[in-house]
Protein backbone atom coordinates (compact mmCIF):
# COMPACT_ATOMS: atom_id res chain seq x y z
CA UNK A 1 0.00 0.00 0.00
CA UNK A 2 0.95 3.63 -0.64
CA UNK A 3 -0.11 6.58 0.86
CA UNK A 4 -1.10 9.52 -1.32
CA UNK A 5 -2.08 13.20 -0.64
CA UNK A 6 -4.56 13.45 -3.37
CA UNK A 7 -5.82 10.90 -6.26
CA UNK A 8 -8.43 11.32 -9.11
CA UNK A 9 -11.65 9.63 -8.92
CA UNK A 10 -13.34 7.68 -11.47
CA UNK A 11 -17.30 6.16 -11.88
CA UNK A 12 -15.38 4.11 -15.07
CA UNK A 13 -11.77 3.32 -12.77
CA UNK A 14 -12.27 3.76 -9.03
CA UNK A 15 -9.36 5.73 -7.63
CA UNK A 16 -6.29 6.32 -10.15
CA UNK A 17 -4.13 3.80 -9.98
CA UNK A 18 -5.95 1.13 -8.53
CA UNK A 19 -6.38 -2.33 -10.55
CA UNK A 20 -9.70 -2.78 -8.42
CA UNK A 21 -11.46 0.27 -9.16
CA UNK A 22 -12.54 -1.34 -12.18
CA UNK A 23 -14.69 -3.67 -10.18
CA UNK A 24 -18.22 -2.86 -9.80
CA UNK A 25 -19.37 -3.49 -6.18
CA UNK A 26 -15.86 -2.82 -4.97
CA UNK A 27 -14.17 -0.03 -6.54
CA UNK A 28 -13.28 1.78 -3.63
CA UNK A 29 -12.92 0.85 -0.09
CA UNK A 30 -13.22 2.91 2.65
CA UNK A 31 -12.22 2.88 6.56
CA UNK A 32 -13.30 4.90 9.44
CA UNK A 33 -10.51 6.08 11.44
CA UNK A 34 -12.41 5.23 14.91
CA UNK A 35 -13.10 1.53 13.33
CA UNK A 36 -9.17 0.84 12.80
CA UNK A 37 -8.57 2.54 16.29
CA UNK A 38 -11.42 -0.03 17.90
CA UNK A 39 -9.85 -3.01 16.04
CA UNK A 40 -6.36 -2.08 17.13
CA UNK A 41 -7.31 -1.29 20.70
CA UNK A 42 -8.82 -4.88 20.74
CA UNK A 43 -5.56 -6.92 19.48
CA UNK A 44 -3.35 -4.68 21.65
CA UNK A 45 -1.10 -2.73 19.23
CA UNK A 46 -1.29 0.14 17.42
CA UNK A 47 -0.92 -0.61 13.51
CA UNK A 48 -0.86 1.67 10.79
CA UNK A 49 -4.07 1.49 8.73
CA UNK A 50 -2.85 0.80 5.60
CA UNK A 51 -2.30 -2.77 6.93
CA UNK A 52 -6.03 -3.00 6.24
CA UNK A 53 -5.13 -1.89 2.90
CA UNK A 54 -8.17 0.04 2.71
CA UNK A 55 -8.27 2.63 0.48
CA UNK A 56 -9.54 6.00 1.60
CA UNK A 57 -9.48 6.35 5.90
CA UNK A 58 -11.92 9.28 6.91
CA UNK A 59 -12.10 10.81 10.89
CA UNK A 60 -15.32 12.13 12.26
CA UNK A 61 -17.90 10.54 10.58
CA UNK A 62 -19.81 7.04 11.43
CA UNK A 63 -19.89 4.83 8.05
CA UNK A 64 -22.96 3.74 7.46
CA UNK A 65 -23.44 -0.04 7.41
CA UNK A 66 -26.39 -0.11 4.54
CA UNK A 67 -25.89 -0.67 0.43
CA UNK A 68 -27.08 2.36 -1.16
CA UNK A 69 -26.19 4.87 0.97
CA UNK A 70 -23.99 7.94 -0.09
CA UNK A 71 -20.73 9.23 0.76
CA UNK A 72 -19.23 12.34 0.20
CA UNK A 73 -15.62 13.05 0.09
CA UNK A 74 -13.93 16.16 -1.55
CA UNK A 75 -15.58 16.41 -4.79
CA UNK A 76 -16.41 12.65 -4.98
CA UNK A 77 -19.50 10.59 -4.61
CA UNK A 78 -19.26 7.25 -3.41
CA UNK A 79 -22.73 4.47 -3.02
CA UNK A 80 -21.95 2.17 -0.55
CA UNK A 81 -22.35 -1.88 -1.65
CA UNK A 82 -21.45 -3.70 1.62
CA UNK A 83 -18.98 -4.58 3.78
CA UNK A 84 -15.42 -4.96 3.40
CA UNK A 85 -15.28 -8.49 4.85
CA UNK A 86 -11.80 -8.89 6.62
CA UNK A 87 -10.03 -11.64 4.64
CA UNK A 88 -6.59 -13.81 6.02
CA UNK A 89 -4.35 -11.55 5.89
CA UNK A 90 -5.46 -9.07 8.39
CA UNK A 91 -4.22 -12.19 10.50
CA UNK A 92 -0.92 -12.58 8.57
CA UNK A 93 -0.24 -9.09 9.99
CA UNK A 94 -1.32 -9.52 13.45
CA UNK A 95 -2.91 -12.47 14.62
CA UNK A 96 -6.32 -11.82 15.53
CA UNK A 97 -7.10 -8.80 13.80
CA UNK A 98 -9.26 -10.05 11.85
CA UNK A 99 -11.49 -11.29 13.91
CA UNK A 100 -11.02 -7.57 15.77
CA UNK A 101 -12.51 -6.01 11.85
CA UNK A 102 -15.85 -8.28 12.53
CA UNK A 103 -18.22 -6.16 14.49
CA UNK A 104 -20.30 -3.04 13.22
CA UNK A 105 -18.24 -3.30 9.79
CA UNK A 106 -15.22 -2.47 11.41
CA UNK A 107 -13.45 -3.51 8.56
CA UNK A 108 -15.38 -0.86 6.60
CA UNK A 109 -17.46 -0.65 3.18
CA UNK A 110 -17.13 -1.41 0.07
CA UNK A 111 -18.21 1.37 -2.45
CA UNK A 112 -18.94 2.78 -6.59
CA UNK A 113 -18.44 6.17 -7.66
CA UNK A 114 -21.15 7.99 -8.25
CA UNK A 115 -19.40 10.90 -8.86
CA UNK A 116 -16.34 11.54 -10.20
CA UNK A 117 -14.10 14.13 -8.65
CA UNK A 118 -10.80 14.55 -6.76
CA UNK A 119 -9.93 13.58 -3.27
CA UNK A 120 -7.17 15.43 -0.83
CA UNK A 121 -6.03 14.50 2.59
CA UNK A 122 -8.02 16.52 4.73
CA UNK A 123 -11.25 16.61 2.36
CA UNK A 124 -14.20 15.97 4.94
CA UNK A 125 -16.50 13.31 4.72
CA UNK A 126 -20.30 13.27 5.27
CA UNK A 127 -22.82 10.80 4.60
CA UNK A 128 -25.38 12.23 1.94
CA UNK A 129 -28.25 9.73 2.00
CA UNK A 130 -28.66 6.51 3.75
Amino acid sequence: MEEVQSASVSVESGISGDYRGEMKGRQVTVLASQDWQAACAEVGTELPWTTRRANLLVDDVILPHAAGARIKIGDCVLEVTGETDPCERMDEQHDGLRQALVPSWRGGCTCDVVSDGEIQVGDSAEIIGV
